[in-house]
């Protein structure tokens, strides 16, 4: 038997670089949410790549920022002390286009010694001269340990990833079964795809004022999960768009969500969801932690 390698690595990145989507690529599965909308990651999320000669423990981390309340406060802190303790840095950026804000980021990284991956996504976009191109103005930019051109939608060179960065990572111990994908709870991610769902259906105003609270989870004898959630916004008026008319929006969010689960949990899942306003709840620091934002 080889060489076993296993470490963990924070993938980092402004907000809607497609963090996410590469994670889910990476995995085969969805445990992360996806959306156009930025900031869409709120928790480092620890997902778990298994292959024989390695285990890579991937933290996703929420877009570096500006914050502009308690909560964004929260994800930026969260992104930071991600970078901390790891055994390689993944920059995600776009290879269409370099941002002011991958500076910033740059300069957080900077202050560590820990090898950097810059991982150029979207390269289905783009021509191959127009890539080279940029791969080279990014070399400028910092004494990266490997650039990777990749497309988190197509799949393209992430097999190429994997085995860069199993290569980096020190001889050691299998940190997870070989079946885990994720240390968080099922509750966790339910109540991701429901704000998922949220994001993709509502208007501008509502997506960062939503939280998921799951209330019971529950198997009936039949097989059938019974699962009550409460979505929590800051506004009455958030509330009437959330639950549409006649109660269109909330049907459309319970739908969406509830096929993403069921695919998760394997079993059919009856879903009932309530809207409730607590307001301003992004600003105060109880409510930030009832909701998981520690």
């Amino acid at each position: 038997m080889g060489i076993f390698k296993s470490g963990f690595v924070a993938v980092v990145g402004r907000p809607n670089v497609g963090k996410s989507t590469l994670l889910n690529s990476l995995l085969g599965q969805k445990i992360a949410i996806v959306s156009n909308k930025p900031q869409t990651t709120r928790n480092t999320i620890q997902a778990v790549l298994t292959r024989e000669d390695g285990q890579i423990v991937f933290l996703d981390t929420p877009g570096i920022h500006k914050p502009k309340h308690k909560l964004g406060e929260y994800m930026v802190k969260s992104a930071q002390s991600a970078l901390s303790d790891v055994d390689i840095i993944c920059m995600l950026v776009e290879s269409t286009e370099w941002w002011t804000t991958d500076n910033i980021i740059l300069e957080h990284i900077g202050q560590t010694d820990t090898p950097v991956f810059l991982v150029a996504n979207k390269i289905d976009l783009i021509s191959p001269e127009e890539l080279e191109e940029f791969c080279n103005l990014a070399r400028n930019k910092y004494p990266f340990a490997e650039v990777i051109p990749v497309s988190a939608q197509t799949g393209e060179n992430l097999e190429l990833l994997v085995d860069k960065l199993i290569n980096y990572l020190p001889e050691g111990p299998k940190y997870y079964p070989d079946d885990w994908i994720t240390d968080h709870p099922e509750r966790f991610i339910v109540a991701e795809f429901i704000r998922e769902q949220v994001l993709l259906n509502t208007q501008e105003e509502i997506p960062h004022s939503v939280a998921v609270d799951i209330d019971e989870i529950s198997e009936q004898p039949s097989g059938l999960v019974k699962i009550r959630a409460t979505i929590y916004v800051e506004r009455d008026s958030q509330k009437g768009i959330i639950i549409g008319k006649r109660g269109s929006m909330l049907k459309t969010i319970g739908t969406e969500a509830r096929k993403q689960i069921e695919q998760l949990l394997a079993t059919k899942v009856f879903l009932d969801i309530w809207v409730k306003v607590k307001k301003d709840w992004r600003n105060k620091a109880g409510s930030l932690h009832e909701f998981g934002y520690q």
